[in-house]
């Protein structure tokens, strides 16, 4: 059996596209199973949400503008439901503290159990409205799913998760990756960026599975 397709998966948790973009990962998965094997990082696009929302958003309502663009995203796709609390009430600081604690569980665990939890706190946020950005909410959301949390803790207090957390940042500006959520297959040469459709996805991955490796690259 040939080695499965390796893709690269880029999102910020609070992206409300990469919220969008799950059924996507979804389909994927279902769809080819052990033929790919998708590799979850995380972008600081949403590191620290009050500096960002007064750069691009003080001018178009701030958070009550963006919480109505949130909205009007989300509005043709009813498997991604927006809780009307969501940047309106509830105003997460930064997306940081929920991507630290994927890369420690990946570390802990491993990719499969990475991937449940970072759906499950994203599901608290756009759905529950619980804010993501308090490191003790994200740690009960862990618990209740039935991870260790002293195994997470002790990756947080050697410093492998935020090392982890910085690797992710520093692959994604070697692939010129330029938002969330991001896909980057064929060792970097196929680049997929935004709310793209699951055609364009699918289309790739078959080229990938049925062209020969050694015909990746021309010179």
């Amino acid at each position: 059996m040939s080695s499965p397709i390796e893709i690269d998966y880029y999102t910020d948790v609070l992206c409300v596209w990469a919220w969008i973009a799950q059924r996507r990962i979804d389909e994927l998965c279902q769809d080819y199973g052990d033929q790919i094997k998708l590799n979850y990082h995380y972008l600081p696009l949403f590191s620290d949400t009050v500096t960002r929302l007064q750069n691009q958003w003080a001018h178009r309502g701030h958070y009550e503008g963006f919480a109505d663009h949130v909205q009007a995203a989300i509005e043709p796709y009813d498997f991604a439901p927006v809780n009307d609390k969501v940047w309106r009430a509830v105003r997460p600081t930064t997306s940081s503290a929920a991507h630290l604690i994927l890369k420690a569980t990946q570390l802990a665990y491993d990719e499969a159990t990475s991937a449940k939890l970072a759906l499950r706190l994203r599901q608290a946020f756009f759905v529950e409205a619980q804010d993501i950005s308090k490191r003790g909410v994200n740690m009960a959301i862990a618990q209740a799913m039935g991870i260790d949390v002293q195994a997470l803790q002790a990756r947080y207090e050697d410093g492998t998760a935020l090392a982890a957390l910085m690797a992710d940042h520093s692959k994604a500006q070697a692939q010129n990756v330029k938002g969330s959520p991001s896909w980057v297959m064929n060792e970097g040469r196929q680049v997929i960026y935004g709310n793209v459709g699951y055609r364009v996805l699918h289309a790739n991955v078959e080229e990938l599975l049925r062209s020969p490796e050694n015909e990746a690259s021309w010179c």
